[in-house]
């Protein structure tokens, strides 16, 4: 039996949200240092967020929205003891085959150790490096 589940849900859904922003909180602003104020934002209302669960535990969330570029995906976060097993391919996966049909542009910006990641799933680098919440990124856009 497959423990694992994602499940798409918008900013209402009370118990999610705060699923997913607990998992923010542990990997952004506890992990990282990112400012509270600039992990959460006026953003989370008009997003589609996802969680990924084992059992009943709640361990990586992602969200998407749309802006004047495109489909941006954001705020992909694995808990600690759940990374380097593939938790973080399956959301993303589960994230981009949702937006299957899109025609518009997918990107996200991806902190530069998660690049090579974001590569081997279709993303190529546009641009050059920049700073977001003292993190050195990358803008990336998919199967451009």
């Amino acid at each position: 039996m497959n423990r694992f589940q994602i499940v798409r849900f918008d900013h209402t859904d009370s118990t999610l949200i705060a699923y997913a922003f607990d998992i923010r909180t542990r990997v952004f602003i506890d992990e990282q240092n990112v400012p509270y104020d600039l992990e959460r934002d006026e953003f989370d209302k008009e997003a589609v967020h996802y969680i990924m669960m084992y059992g009943q535990k709640p361990i990586a969330a992602a969200r998407r929205r749309r802006t004047g570029k495109g489909v941006k995906l954001e705020r992909f976060a694995v808990l600690k003891e759940y990374r380097n097993q593939g938790i973080g391919s399956r959301i993303l996966k589960y994230v981009l085959s949702d937006l299957q049909n899109e025609q518009e542009q997918i990107y996200l910006n991806a902190q530069e150790a998660a690049v090579p990641f974001y590569k081997r799933h279709g993303f190529r680098i546009k641009g050059d490096a920049f700073m977001e919440a003292g993190i050195r990124h990358y803008l990336m856009v998919y199967k451009e």
